[in-house]
């Protein structure tokens, strides 16, 4: 099967043709650390997790790169109004996108370079782009450099704009740019900057700009010619657009394809410190299970807004509980039998054409969920050789999307309070109904039985004692 992604550049939903047969080259924009990560940030970093794991179910190799931006106007910004180091602050910060991206199931990027770790690469690249006459020194000898956006014509290919029709770079000072949209590429220090946060270079001491950054590293840990550049959409402009031009001016092919995810919105909002609708990684992560929250998270198209509301995180609960309740209860009645399944379970073909379409997760999931309700029916009707066939498809197309509930990854994870206080009463009133029918008391087990249906509890009495779970 062909996996077709959209393009972001050709605005088109293309064949993937990796550059070396079986590989892909995958770079996508991490976290500037100069704040706590929100929900968007999650989101995003799952959009990539879930396009990682296609592509390895798919037979491929990929070396995923996800940068960390540890150096930047609003980390040295943030710092200078605490008695905090810059580099301190941008580590601290670091913790908590590692700790938001763990507990949500994210595997780890094959590399994860710092910007700090590549200054020598970025000052590399500037030098090439003085030389051929895409680049300069600051008309007042301030010692910043800037990319010269009228040298390029190709500049606005990404986002299809016009340099004219652009907004003026925010990163720079005007007085020493030729002209308005040119973008800073090394920034010289300021006597109110740290010194620490300064490198020396051709140019004058001083750091890079945002830019140069992921151009240097996605070179440094993939090569000048990659497959896929990936990060959020609010990056395509000026980020992402920048790195084109930079790149490709340098001498640089970059990147054959360019991936954006959608936005969060908050009740049909942005989210912005403005309004103060920003929902943190950690708050946000307390909510529910974060199996449930990985769910809630990738269950949209990775292209859409998600609007996140109040309910959402139910809503998803109750998906979620239906896959758990089959795996558990096909599990039960399977455990003894002949009818386990053998083999490496394989994705169902529906599944694998919704994946294969620019990762259509909600009609994938689709077919997980009609794949549960035939699993159920299969088990009423006590047909095991099609429960334990249905049973291995759901966990191949929930081992894909990283929602497997027995996956050693959620066998860590331990339940909220107000879970583990609902598990013990149940548990508790189901060991008195077990003594109470081993005494021979049947109206106080039927009793205990009607009490929990009527609370939305179901009892399901097995060869190995009873099991519960709550009704959807």
């Amino acid at each position: 099967m062909t996996v077709r992604l959209y393009d972001s550049k050709s605005q088109v939903i293309t064949d993937f043709v990796p550059i070396v047969a079986g590989q892909v080259g995958l770079y996508v924009c991490g976290p500037t650390v100069q704040s706590s990560p929100h929900i968007g940030h999650l989101r995003s970093a799952l959009v990539y997790d879930l396009w990682r794991r296609w592509l390895v179910y798919r037979g491929y190799d990929v070396t995923l790169v996800r940068n960390v931006t540890d150096i930047d106007d609003k980390i040295l910004a943030n710092a200078s109004s605490t008695t905090e180091e810059w580099w301190a602050l941008a580590y601290r910060y670091e913790i908590e996108f590692t700790s938001g991206y763990n507990r949500l199931g994210i595997q780890p990027p094959t590399y994860e370079p710092r910007a700090t770790a590549s200054i020598g690469d970025m000052q590399a690249i500037i030098q090439r782009l003085v030389d051929n006459g895409h680049a300069y020194p600051a008309t007042d000898g301030s010692g910043d450099v800037y990319f010269d956006t009228t040298s390029w014509p190709a500049y606005g290919a990404l986002t299809n704009q016009k340099p004219g029709d652009m907004v003026a770079a925010s990163d720079a000072d005007v007085r020493g740019k030729r002209a308005a949209q040119d973008f800073a590429l090394w920034k010289a220090h300021k006597n109110s900057e740290p010194e620490s946060a300064a490198w020396p270079s051709p140019w004058g001491a001083g750091r890079p700009g945002w830019h140069i950054e992921c151009s240097a590293m996605s070179a440094r840990y993939l090569g000048g010619h990659f497959d896929i550049h990936g990060g959020g959409l609010d990056l395509r402009f000026p980020h992402h657009e920048n790195e084109l031009a930079q790149s490709t001016a340098a001498g640089d092919e970059f990147a054959n394809y360019w991936v954006h995810n959608g936005l969060v919105n908050i009740n049909g909002q942005k989210m912005s410190k403005s309004l103060g609708n920003s929902i943190y990684a950690s708050e946000f992560l307390d909510l529910a299970r974060p199996l449930v929250i990985r769910y809630y998270l990738g269950a949209a198209h990775y292209r859409s807004t998600i609007d996140y509301h109040d309910g959402a995180l139910v809503e998803a609960e109750a998906a979620l509980e239906r896959i758990e309740v089959f795996l558990d209860r096909s599990q039960r009645r399977i455990a003894s039998t002949r009818f386990v399944a053998a083999g490496v379970p394989t994705v169902p073909e529906e599944f694998g054409e919704a994946m294969d379409d620019d990762l259509a997760i909600p009609q994938a999931l689709a077919v997980l969920h009609e794949h549960v309700r035939a699993g159920n029916a299969a088990l009423d009707s006590e047909d095991l050789a099609l429960v334990a066939r249905i049973r291995a498809e759901v966990l191949a197309m929930a081992e894909v999307l990283g929602i497997n509930p027995g996956a050693p990854e959620w066998a860590t994870v331990s339940s909220l309070p107000a879970e583990r206080a609902l598990a013990s009463l149940v548990e508790r009133l189901i060991a008195d109904r077990e003594h109470a029918r081993e005494t021979r008391d049947f109206s106080a087990a039927d009793r205990i039985r009607d009490e929990l249906v009527a609370a939305g509890i179901s009892i399901e009495d097995t060869p190995s004692g009873p099991h519960w779970s709550i009704e959807s």
